[in-house]
């Protein structure tokens, strides 16, 4: 089975101040594009980095998710550690998923130069921080999972395969 990791980054959700909104937009939305079958592996915990790091480590490491999507913590308040414990973990950077969601949330909120999502890989996992909109969350999916099951691919990953009436995922024609 095809794991997949959602992580809701929130001091309140982890709580149960708030409803964990974002997290349930993630699986919504991976529901909506993916064919395969796959098993979301699920948590929501507060803005600290040793705990998102651990749990990061978790996922990739003994769960085997070989994708992990993150929400929240990607701001530049001082509780936004996301980012930097994504950085912590990863073996490889991928810049442009940030760029790019970047780039496609200046479409809707000038705001969205504060965010600092980022991208990268650990192992045959691609770690993806999105910002806490549920909104937002779709809009920058959007943009970037056309690139995630390729990406996937090349790190030994799952084949990831997609509802192509929803979400054409790209992989280069074979020769």
């Amino acid at each position: 089975m095809i794991k997949i990791g959602i992580i809701n980054v929130s001091d309140r959700a982890s709580k149960g101040i708030y409803e964990d909104i974002p997290g349930k937009a993630i699986q919504a939305t991976l529901t909506d594009y993916l064919s395969s079958e796959w098993e979301a592996v699920y948590a929501v915990i507060p803005d600290e980095q040793d705990q998102i790091e651990a749990k990061l480590i978790e996922m990739a490491d003994e769960l085997g998710c070989c994708l992990v999507v993150t929400s929240g913590g990607t701001g530049p308040a001082k509780r936004d550690v996301t980012t930097e414990a994504t950085e912590a973990v990863c073996e490889k950077l991928l810049p442009g998923f940030g760029e790019l969601m970047r780039a496609e949330s200046l479409k809707y909120v000038p705001t969205a130069i504060l965010s600092r999502q980022t991208a990268g890989t650990r192992g045959s996992c691609l770690i993806v921080n999105l910002p806490g909109s549920p909104r937002a969350i779709r809009q920058c999916l959007d943009v970037v999972f056309p690139a995630i099951p390729y990406c996937i691919d090349l790190i030994g990953g799952p084949y990831l395969e997609t509802d192509e009436e929803v979400m054409v995922a790209f992989r280069p024609k074979k020769k």
